[in-house]
């Protein structure tokens, strides 16, 4: 999925014009049922049946925890090698007394770079991180939650991250978007239950 298009249509952004179904609808000319979503601004791979047992079967394996994702980001700071964070969650819109939920991210820091010009004055350089993360649970805005939480926000995260650090970076990377990839997915096939990669 590239970023910035919706999987479907939602009120929640009724200008959009660009939806993954209904390309992949009009592209292979027949029905796409989702099997699970990426924010918008994720980019990566995304999971889609072309009937309902296949998407029941999907759907199951995510359930199931059956799944195993990975993904990238690009972060502030330096994160150290392994941070597991087992930090519960409550959804975006849940009413305040919701409890939370489990949620558990396993984040390994793959690459470092400091930047020579400072966004803050109080350092010589402007420090960022290439970050795998790989969620055992699949809440709402897990890994960007998880990565605030940590103090280590997705570089271009509008609403987890720093506002002027998405700015200053957004002029040196040459584009303003949320840097956060679903690069693997490990999961059973629907019908046989042969493991894909």
């Amino acid at each position: 999925k590239p970023a910035g298009w919706l999987v479907h249509r939602t009120g929640l952004d009724a200008h959009e014009t660009r939806f993954v179904m209904q390309t992949l609808r009009d592209q292979l000319g027949r029905h796409v049922f989702p099997v699970h979503r990426l924010d918008k601004g994720t980019c990566g791979l995304l999971v889609m049946a072309l009937h309902k047992d296949a998407a029941r079967a999907l759907t199951e394996a995510f359930t199931q925890h059956a799944v195993q994702k990975r993904y990238l980001a690009l972060v502030r700071g330096w994160l150290p090698e392994e941070v597991v964070v087992d930090h519960a969650l409550k959804p975006d819109d849940a009413p305040d007394d919701a409890p939370a939920q489990p949620a558990h991210t396993v984040l390994r820091c793959l690459a470092r770079l400091n930047w020579p010009e400072s966004y803050d004055p109080r350092h010589a350089g402007t420090r960022i991180s290439l970050v795998q993360a790989v969620p055992s649970t699949g809440r709402r805005h897990q890994i960007r939650r998880h990565l605030k939480h940590v103090a280590h926000p997705i570089i271009g995260d509008a609403t987890h991250g720093k506002g002027p650090l998405n700015r200053w970076w957004a002029e040196r990377l040459g584009q303003q978007r949320l840097w956060l990839h679903a690069q693997q997915l490990q999961l059973p096939h629907p019908m046989s239950g042969q493991i894909l990669n």
